[in-house]
């Protein structure tokens, strides 16, 4: 049975939320010293989550401008000095909506995907940036949530596009888990195949259900917050190695 409506998010959306989500990341990047250290990305500072979310959105916008065939056609800028970060984050994220914004999501461009449109890459610079924003609000000493449909979508774009890239030394899930959100429409059904996994997006049983709000369970996945923040039924060996089995460096 399908869970999804037909009223899924569109590029215009993943743009939208983009505008939304990286506006919020500059006010709150702002607001934290630069040497602050980011609870969610240990090792990191500050200024190093800015520097970081202005080299993706320089890279993609690069790579959909110049309609390159690798990562490795892409020049890659020179960190700006720290009283630079924020306004080279400021040209940064004005050239990737513009790009964005301008770009039929049909174009054929590469990606690291085996989808090679725009269109994946306008709703990666999107959920990249939501997960980023809220890095940046936990650093300055704010709670926020990931809007709840385009967490949905970000479940989805994880199981779609991550789950298959299998971190080294990870164990065996051995066992089906069953992800449903419950504050807006969005489950899935992930069972272990002989190559990867097989992911249907509808209601069953598996050996163990992850449950929560859309933002928390994105989060999880995303391991920004443990399993605790969300609801983990049945087989938790099953749910533990689920959540660590993805390659995330």
């Amino acid at each position: 049975m399908s869970v999804w409506s037909d009223e899924r998010m569109d590029s215009s959306d993943f743009l939208a939320a983009l505008v939304r989500d990286g506006n919020a990341f500059r006010v709150a990047a702002a607001s934290a010293p630069l040497t602050a250290q980011v609870p969610s990305c240990p090792g990191w500072t500050n200024a190093d989550l800015v520097a970081h979310l202005s080299e993706v959105h320089y890279f993609w916008a690069a790579v959909v401008t110049d309609r390159v065939t690798g990562w490795a056609q892409v020049s890659r800028a020179e960190r700006a000095p720290d009283a630079e970060l924020l306004s080279r984050y400021d040209e940064t994220f004005a050239r990737v909506m513009e790009v964005m914004a301008a770009t039929d999501p049909a174009t054929q461009v590469w990606t690291w995907s085996e989808q090679q449109d725009a269109a994946f890459v306008i709703r990666r610079m999107a959920q990249e940036t939501a997960i980023h924003c809220w890095d940046a609000a936990l650093t300055a000493g704010r709670q926020v949530s990931v809007d709840a449909e385009l967490a949905s979508d970000g479940i989805d774009e994880f199981l779609e596009h991550f789950l298959p890239d299998v971190a080294d030394g990870a164990e065996p899930v051995a066992g089906s888990v069953h992800i449903h959100c419950g504050d807006t429409p969005g489950e899935w059904t992930i069972r272990p195949a002989a190559e990867g996994y097989d992911i249907t997006r509808e209601h069953a049983k598996g050996d163990c259900a992850l449950r929560g709000d859309a933002s928390n369970l994105l989060l999880v996945l995303w391991r920004r917050l443990g399993p605790g923040a969300i609801d983990v039924v049945g087989d938790t060996g099953v749910a533990e190695r689920f959540l660590a089995a993805t390659n995330l460096d």
